[in-house]
Formats: C-alpha cells, sequence, structure tokens
C-alpha cells in the first residue's frame, strides 16, 4: 500500500501490521552546534556508576522519567509509552491515548508508582497528545532537543514499554531525516516528516521519547515498518519513526493551551484519492475556499499543486504534510499545473483553527 511519495506505515500500540511503500532520500539538515547540557535525574544512589554520556549513563537518568501508558482495566490489552516534560504533565501518541480513554488511563514510573491520568488534548493529525496526572511523583521533567540540529549518523536511544516490559532501553542511530511518512489514507491518518532510526522500536514502544547522547527528546516514537509471514506482522525490522521535537513543543504547547492544534491551511480541498503526480484540488464548487488562501492566489478546483517553496510535491498526502511543518500566515510559492500550463503563485497560508 504506497502512496506516491509518502511511505504508509504502521502504528505501535497494542500491535502492528507492516506495511511499505516508496521511500523518499532524506533531506539536509545543519551541522549540530554544541550546548550546555540539560538538567535530568541522578542516577540511584545504589546503581553502579556509569559515564553520565555513555549509553547507560544516559539511561540511567531518562529512564524515571519514562512512564508506561496503560488502560485502568487491567483486562484491556495494548497500551504505549509516554514521557514527562512538567510535573503533571506526559506526552504521548494520539493513537495511545484515544484506544485507552474510554476505560480510564493510568500511567506507571519505572520505580512502580503509579497515578491516573486525564487526557488534556489530543492531535490525530500530529499523533500527539498530552496528559495530565493525578497523583505525580517528583521526577526531571524531559528537555526538547533540537530536531533541526540531527543529521544521520547520530546515535539515539529509544526508551519505553515495548510489549508491556516497562523501561526498555534500545540504541540506534539516525537513518534518515525528513523521511515523509502517514498511518494510512484519508483526511483523519496521521502524517509527518519523521526522524528514521534503526533503534529497536516495537508495539508498546508508542509515545516513548528518542533521546541523544544529552538525553534530549529529539523525536516521540509513533511508527514501524514490519514484515509478517501469511498475514502475520512481525516486530522491529530496524525500520522505525519518530515526530521530530521541533514539531512536538509547538502541538504540545498549543495542546495545553487550548486542547486542540492547529496547523497551516491552503484554504482547498485536496483529492487524496486522485492517482495523477501531484496534489489534485478536488472538484466541486466548493473545494476552494471562497476568500481563502488558495482562492486568494488565484488558485482553482482541478488545478494540480506540483511544488511547494521549491521543493516538490508528489501527492496529496505530502502536500499535507508539507504544510504541517510551515505556520499560519507564511507567504510560499506554490507551482500547479493547469490544463497542462505550468504556473506559480504566492499564497499567504491561513489556520486550520480558523471558522
Amino acid at each position: 500500500m504506497a502512496l506516491s511519495g509518502m511511505l504508509v506505515v504502521a502504528l505501535i500500540a497494542g500491535g502492528a501490521g507492516g506495511v511499505a511503500g516508496t521511500l523518499l532520500s532524506g533531506l539536509d539538515t545543519a551541522e549540530a552546534r554544541p550546548e550546555e547540557g540539560p538538567v535530568i535525574n541522578e542516577p540511584p544512589p545504589e546503581a553502579p556508576q556509569r559515564d553520565p554520556d555513555s549509553i547507560a549513563g544516559v539511561a540511567q537518568r531518562v529512564s524515571p522519567s519514562v512512564v508506561a501508558v496503560q488502560s485502568s482495566d487491567p483486562r484491556v490489552q495494548g497500551g504505549g509509552s509516554g514521557f514527562v516534560i512538567d510535573g503533571d504533565h506526559v506526552v504521548t501518541n494520539d493513537h495511545v491515548s484515544s484506544e485507552l480513554e474510554e476505560g480510564g488511563i493510568v500511567v506507571e514510573y519505572s520505580d512502580g508508582s503509579r497515578s491516573d491520568a486525564s487526557v488534556v488534548g489530543s492531535d490525530p493529525s500530529s499523533d500527539l497528545a498530552v496528559l495530565s496526572l493525578k497523583d505525580p511523583i517528583e521526577v526531571e521533567p524531559l528537555d526538547f532537543g533540537d530536531s533541526e540540529q540531527v543529521i544521520v549518523g547520530d546515535e539515539v536511544i529509544a526508551i519505553g514499554a515495548p510489549l508491556g516490559l516497562n523501561t526498555t532501553v534500545t540504541q540506534g542511530i539516525i537513518s534518515a531525516v525528513n523521511r515523509p511518512v502517514t498511518s494510512g489514507e484519508g483526511e483523519g491518518a496521521s502524517r509527518f516528516y519523521a526522524l528514521q532510526t534503526d533503534a529497536a522500536i516495537n508495539p508498546g514502544n508508542s509515545g516513548g521519547p528518542l533521546v541523544d547522547l544529552r538525553g534530549q527528546v529529539i523525536g516521540v516514537n509513533s511508527m514501524i515498518v514490519t514484515m509478517g509471514y501469511m498475514g502475520e506482522p512481525s516486530g522491529n525490522i530496524g525500520l522505525g519513526f519518530a515526530i521530530p521535537s521541533s514539531e512536538v513543543k509547538r502541538v504540545v504547547e498549543r495542546l495545553i493551551g487550548h486542547g486542540e492544534a492547529d496547523y497551516a491551511d491552503i484554504g482547498a480541498d485536496i483529492d487524496l484519492d486522485s492517482p495523477i503526480a501531484g496534489a489534485v484540488i478536488a472538484e466541486g464548487s466548493d473545494a476552494v475556499e471562497e476568500g481563502g488562501p488558495a482562492d486568494e492566489a488565484g488558485l482553482r478546483s482541478g488545478d494540480v499543486i506540483v511544488s511547494l517553496d521549491g521543493d516538490r510535491v508528489d501527492s496529496g498526502q505530502e502536500l499535507l504534510a508539507m504544510l504541517r511543518g510551515l505556520s499560519p500566515g507564511a507567504e510560499v510559492e506554490v507551482g500547479y499545473e493547469r490544463d497542462g500550463a505550468g504556473e506559480t503563485a504566492v499564497v499567504t497560508l491561513g489556520s486550520s483553527g480558523e471558522d
């Protein structure tokens, strides 16, 4: 199940079925710059000492701030992971919280402490959610690193509760950046430009942090590709995908402040089922919002958007993922085709939160 320009991958909460698709090459990012180290937990006094910059040292200090996200009802299977960003807020995946919310959510810390949790806000499009804890314990909140400074080959650590095994630590590298991925088709699918890693990620790692060797969160684990046999899904094959921290931070701040996230919007319905290369503006008199960004720029139903600020657009799914990385009010140059002729227009993006 491949969409042109997008890799369709499986969400990784209680189970994962694998699908593979066409891959796009990662884009270059700037060279990382040194920064002052974050404040993270001290290792337990009884634990053997390790260099704080080693894999073991980072894992010792980050793990207390990582939680398993479970159902309050022990009969309900599934669940995922999350991490503390302040005293009573935890970041996880939307596909984790949405499956558990109806029956009640509980989180479990690495020391076995537990707290009931409620959903502050969630956003299926980015696959992110924020929980509020009723009885939090004192741990150091994890800091967000700058995912824009991550490059291929950087070492990373994934921490979470795969298959319910709390505080599991795996290590790998960044395999690619700016990898366009989606959880499926349609407006309700999650889609973003992901960090790809070969760190072992399995069902239950959803919502857990992907951290660098300074202990900063550079991504939130969300999806994997698997290869099953006779229709049965398998686990990690070294293709995991994390939501970059630059997007996580923006969405989380919006969820805490407003309960929902907003995104840059082009003001036109995109035909996500079209087989035509590019993003096709849907047919119909109401496909282009009257007075909206696309309308003001002269775009019409049937136009095929083929580039955004000079970057090629291969599908409607990819255009939506590109818009996710932009801010409402930004001006972008749109390349499009109409009746076989190439045109360009400058579009001032609107907001998905506007009425």
